[in-house]
């Protein structure tokens, strides 16, 4: 396998720790290495690994079948269940991973407006096909490699790119180029380059300009969307968008991807329209088993205590960079953290570039010593999740004040 792994930001030096086997909040390695898990599968895990509810309606539904080909009536309750909960969402079209999701996602718009731009924020992770491969963040900038080999200069031309948080750059884009965008792309909360929130306005800022210039506002959700509350960041945030992408939280730790919007937009997808979108495993009855199981958990009101968990490792964290006296950033929402290493103010890519990546690898490995696993770059997220106890964050608080000295030592 290239570099040893099947995503690259798995891979790290020397080489990745392999899992054997995971409960709740708690990862155990192949040499037998136990650790308090905040990479959560980046992101899917909400309610940790593992979770009963989520086990037996998987394995109820394995012994039923595992893939018809065919329509199931577990896709209209996750449609039905999507609608009620994400105020964008009037029609659903469930597929199989994020990346797929915002492919179609941009060719509806592509295909409803007769356009071809698309706008994304420079360090906005959309999936790795070509139209979004350019200043994406996640594994692209963990690897220093932003743009790849193999995608056509054809696509690139296409794709404007401004950074996140900044209204000034948006508005002069779409007064020179309105004419040509079909729509603008972005996490409404940027979470590939550690969760970075939005400032008072910019989103809407952003939904006043894109409804003036007649451009789609697509928020990728495949992070916030029922982590940061059941309808997601435009719920929490009070911004509703023209399309939504879902994913991650939605499969319940199995592979998904949901592109949805309303009714008149949607039913231009095959085959009731011209804009084609087509998968074997799309809406497969695995995922929505585990997707659905996880929503049933999620409705029952974990959130406020999931928020409650990340104010005070975000707070603990505050208070330690302050009693250290070290340069460095907290910075997250709801159930998300980072820790910004070497920057006192992180609201966009370039900010987050700057951070002391060397720096953030060696605390990486200090806390792995200490029995906490971190996604292994400065440009990802921590994720909680329910299975998390007091006893896990005060841990895990003790481990980064620990490492932390080491680090900056």
């Amino acid at each position: 396998m290239p570099g040893g792994v099947s995503s690259p930001v798995r891979a790290y030096a020397p080489y990745p720790a392999f899992i054997a086997s995971a409960q709740g909040c708690h990862l155990t390695d192949v040499d037998g290495n136990g650790y308090i898990d905040y990479c959560m599968g980046f992101g899917p895990l909400i309610l940790g690994h593992a979770h009963p509810e989520v086990v037996e309606a998987v394995r109820q539904q394995a012994g039923q079948g595992m893939l018809y080909g065919a329509p199931t009536e577990q896709e209209v309750m996750m449609a039905e269940r999507i609608v009620r909960h994400v105020p964008s969402a009037e029609m659903v079209r469930l597929v199989n991973t994020g990346t797929e999701a915002t492919m179609h996602a941009i060719r509806l718009a592509r295909g409803h407006t007769g356009r071809d731009g698309i706008v994304k924020m420079a360090g906005g992770f959309h999936g790795a096909h070509d139209s979004v491969l350019v200043k994406a963040g996640s594994g692209a900038t963990t690897h220093s490699a932003p743009d790849s080999l193999g995608v056509p200069r054809s696509v690139t031309e296409h794709i404007h790119i401004v950074p996140y948080n900044d209204l000034d750059a948006m508005t002069s884009l779409l007064e020179s180029k309105g004419d040509e965008l079909a729509a603008v792309i972005m996490e409404p909360v940027l979470g590939n380059v550690g969760p970075i929130p939005p400032r008072n306005g910019y989103l809407e800022g952003i939904r006043r300009l894109t409804r003036q210039h007649d451009v789609l506002l697509i928020f990728d959700e495949v992070i916030t969307g029922f982590r940061l509350s059941m309808g997601g960041a435009q719920s929490r945030l009070g911004i509703v968008p023209d399309m939504t992408v879902l994913g991650k939280v939605a499969g319940g730790g199995l592979p998904i991807g949901v592109f949805c919007g309303p009714k008149d937009l949607m039913e231009q997808v095959s085959p009731v329209g011209k804009v084609y979108q087509a998968g074997t495993f799309s809406g497969n009855p695995m995922s929505l088993a585990a997707g659905l199981a996880t929503l049933d958990v999620l409705e029952r009101g974990d959130h406020a205590t999931l928020e409650a968990k990340g104010d005070a490792m975000r707070a603990g964290l505050e208070d330690m960079v302050q009693d250290l006296g070290i340069v460095a950033k907290v910075q997250g929402i709801g159930s998300m953290y980072q820790l910004f290493l070497g920057r006192d103010l992180v609201e966009n890519y370039d900010q987050a570039r700057g951070c002391d990546v060397a720096r953030f690898m060696r605390l990486f490995h200090a806390m792995a010593k200490r029995g906490v696993h971190l996604p292994p770059s400065q440009f990802e997220t921590n994720f909680l999740s329910t299975a998390h106890g007091e006893e896990d964050i005060e841990h895990t608080l003790d481990a980064y004040a620990s490492a932390l000295r080491e680090v900056f030592v």
